[in-house]
């Protein structure tokens, strides 16, 4: 679905950028970026996208350059969500803002209709709310609305879940965790919410510096207290308990990733009559 092919990129006047990286995401794959401030995340999601083009190498989505695809092709592909929804919402209405893609990708009005109507219902939203006049939370569910109605391929998520409070994270990462598993949505996700992407992405990809430091099974990932050290990134809070209870090398809570795995762990300790 997406190739980076030893993509290198350097903001003019400025040393920030990535460094020669390479990596795959198939299609249907739930991906999530992390690394700290400045270690190349956002670059990454506008190259995908092609608001970026490379310095050096070739991004490839298909199999195609982006360098040769014209925006409004990749746009078709890869759907992309702000972290601050008020810089992609532009029209005066919930229902005008959610046809407003559709449209310039000249989707047939019917169509349009069906997409925006089922697209209202699904994230509990009202088509005449004026978006400027809604809540940061709605904001948020009417952009990525608006992204998804547009039917991509491919969303990239630029920490999507930035001022919302855990019932409205949950219930966008829920609609876009159901998108990935019955329509085989690809999902590349941005954040600094270890939680977040510990319960919702099923690989990540570490990176620090502008350069690709580790690649693997969340699970895996969250357990490499060393790789995340060097990112500068904290485990999510349950693998990060598990290093310590392991810290005196008996891996008694190796198995130890989610607070049922924990609950179980420290269970069959006490049914042995083991120290915990």
């Amino acid at each position: 679905m997406l190739t980076f092919d030893h993509v290198s990129f350097r903001y003019p006047g400025n040393e920030s950028g990535i460094d020669d990286l390479s990596f795959h995401i198939h299609k249907g794959e739930f991906v999530s970026l992390i690394g700290s401030n400045g270690a190349g995340k956002s670059t990454i999601s506008r190259l995908a996208n092609g608001l970026l083009s490379p310095t050096s190498g070739t991004v490839s989505i298909d199999g195609k350059s982006t360098g040769k695809l014209k925006t409004s092709e990749i746009a078709r592909q890869v759907g992309f969500l702000f972290q601050n929804p008020d810089r992609q919402i532009c029209q005066n209405t919930v229902r005008e803002e959610l046809a407003f893609g559709p449209k310039i990708l000249k989707v047939p009005a019917d169509e349009i209709e069906k997409r925006v109507n089922n697209a209202l219902e699904e994230f509990s939203l009202n088509g005449d709310w004026f978006p400027f006049s809604c809540s940061r939370g709605q904001r948020q569910r009417i952009a990525l609305a608006s992204v998804l109605v547009c039917r991509p391929e491919m969303v990239i998520l630029d920490e999507p879940t930035t001022g919302l409070d855990y019932k409205e994270c949950t219930a966008i990462m829920d609609e876009l965790t159901r998108l990935n598993r019955e329509d085989g949505l690809t999902v590349l996700m941005v954040s600094h919410d270890m939680e977040l992407v510990q319960q919702y992405a099923k690989r990540v990809l570490v990176l620090t510096d502008g350069k690709l430091i580790g690649d693997g099974e969340t699970r895996t990932i969250m357990k490499d207290a060393a790789l995340l050290a060097k990112a500068h990134v904290l485990p999510a809070q349950i693998p990060e308990l598990a290093l310590r209870l392991d810290a005196d090398g008996k891996g008694q809570f190796v198995d130890a990733y989610t607070i049922d795995e924990m609950y179980q762990t420290i269970l069959k300790l006490l049914q042995k009559g083991e120290a915990v």
